[in-house]
């Protein structure tokens, strides 16, 4: 009895700072970004089928997001993010360099105002633990904007074992902060929730900021064993997808619960989001002797695709809305209601601004930032998006213009989503099977109004001179 006694006081000794400060300080911040996650790939969005009970939780804790864009792929997503901004406007507008020892090529400026570097010159402690991909250049990178802890990978994606790049001749991939790591064998994704646990537990006591970017959903599809046997009735590829995302939700859980240990969970602002749709990628090892281990021809891709998009159509690699539409919650159960949905559109452009105001922290002065704050929209269900009428994408020479449900799509496709698309293609969210129609020769002054809304917006988002 004694001893338990013991146990239990030095519990407590443990939690009642923790609690005692979290009244009364500025609340902490957690970015939890995942990676490939598709349009409706959560139970609480509708995919009956899935197992996702840490995701659900913060849904029932917060307001959920019907119609929340992102990106096609995953660079453009992450500068959207991280500065509140079109990517475009950060020099991210095709791949950044993804190999840390190669030469230096394209990387988000260094000019760009993260997320970190205002939450940092506020004195939150910041951390990223998993996915950069925003340039992995050693004079760029996570430590160069803004976070004091960084663990993880720089580029795009990796074997989660090997921690290597897979597509063509590969490379290793595996970082603290600007020195390379190697720890073969050990799975990813628990050595960045152990991180992220590990910094909770370090700065329990002072405002954080976190941002948790999953490296998966993302291929290869490495689930857990016990994820992989609960789906073992349903058809692939949903089964093979469907044991990924139970896994990445598996992580979230970790962090969420550790943050409700340390009496955290009430006063910290918790954002989740996907990068881009689900992804329906085939693809094998092209060389002999890869670094990763894996032989040639290993299929290491997303089998055709597993992801859930409802009445929308298209994945990853797409403008369409199952490219580009993702889920999204926002959870802060001290201050904001909880279990309501919001169906205004809204971008991962739109937590930079959110999450300054909710924290009382200034926007960076001199700086255009594209997103709007969702904190009206919260308070207002019948509240216009931010956005009005009209919404931009771009990537590589690829655009797309929405006004209203109009949807205009130039050359859309780019090798990663179907279904492949015609040059031009003009599409309507309001039609019966939205999206599968092209309107475009039925509309020609159409197509001409929003391809000069584009080029206006090219010429104000496109840097005029771009610094080697």
């Amino acid at each position: 009895m004694r001893r338990a006694l013991w146990i239990a006081w030095c519990v407590l000794a443990t939690v009642w700072p923790t609690l005692a400060v979290a009244a009364d300080r500025k609340p902490n911040v957690v970015v939890i970004l995942t990676d490939d996650e598709g349009t409706l790939d959560a139970r609480c969005f509708g995919s009956e089928d899935l197992y996702t009970p840490s995701i659900d939780r913060l849904a029932e804790r917060g307001i959920r997001f019907t119609q929340a864009y992102s990106h096609t792929v995953c660079c453009p997503a992450r500068a959207m993010l991280m500065t509140g901004r079109y990517p475009q406007r950060g020099n991210v507008n095709s791949w950044t360099q993804g190999n840390t020892w190669g030469p230096k090529r394209r990387n988000m400026f260094l000019s760009e105002v993260t997320l970190a570097e205002r939450f940092h010159a506020a004195g939150y402690r910041t951390a990223l633990f998993g996915k950069w991909h925003l340039g992995a250049h050693l004079d760029h990178g996570p430590t160069r904007q803004g976070f004091d802890e960084f663990f993880g990978i720089r580029g795009g994606y990796v074997d989660n074992y090997a921690h290597c790049f897979l597509h063509r001749t590969g490379c290793h991939d595996l970082f603290e902060g600007t020195k390379e790591v190697f720890r073969r064998g050990e799975y990813l994704p628990d050595m960045i929730t152990d991180r992220a646990i590990s910094f909770v537990q370090k700065n329990y006591d002072r405002p954080f900021f976190l941002y948790f970017a999953l490296n998966i959903p993302h291929y290869p599809e490495q689930s857990l064993a016990r994820f992989r046997q609960r789906y073992k009735n349903l058809p692939e590829p949903r089964a093979s997808y469907a044991a990924m995302v139970s896994t990445t939700d598996e992580y979230i859980g970790r962090l969420i619960t550790q943050l409700e240990a340390f009496g955290l969970l009430d006063n910290t602002i918790v954002v989740f989001m996907s990068d881009n749709g689900h992804s329906e990628e085939d693809l094998r090892i092209a060389i002999d002797h890869h670094p990763s281990g894996h032989p040639k021809d290993y299929d290491y891709g997303a089998h055709g695709g597993g992801g859930n998009t409802g009445r929308w159509i298209g994945a990853k690699g797409s403008f369409l809305e199952g490219g580009i539409r993702v889920p999204a919650i926002l959870s802060y159960p001290a201050k904001l209601p909880k279990g309501i949905v919001r169906d205004q559109a809204v971008t991962a452009m739109d937590w930079y601004p959110t999450l300054l105001e909710l924290c009382e922290i200034e926007p960076p002065k001199g700086v255009t930032l594209d997103g709007h704050s969702v904190l009206p929209l919260v308070e207002d269900a019948a509240a216009p998006s931010g956005y009005g009428d009209e919404m931009y994408w771009q990537w590589q020479d690829g655009w797309m213009v929405r006004q209203g449900d109009w949807k205009l799509i130039v050359n859309g496709f780019k090798g990663l989503g179907r279904p492949r698309l015609p040059r031009v293609y003009l599409a309507n969210l309001s039609d019966e099977r939205p999206e599968a129609t092209n309107h475009a020769k039925e509309h020609p002054d159409l197509v001409e109004r929003l391809t000069q809304l584009h080029k206006q917006w090219v010429d104000d988002v496109m840097p005029k001179n771009v610094p080697d």
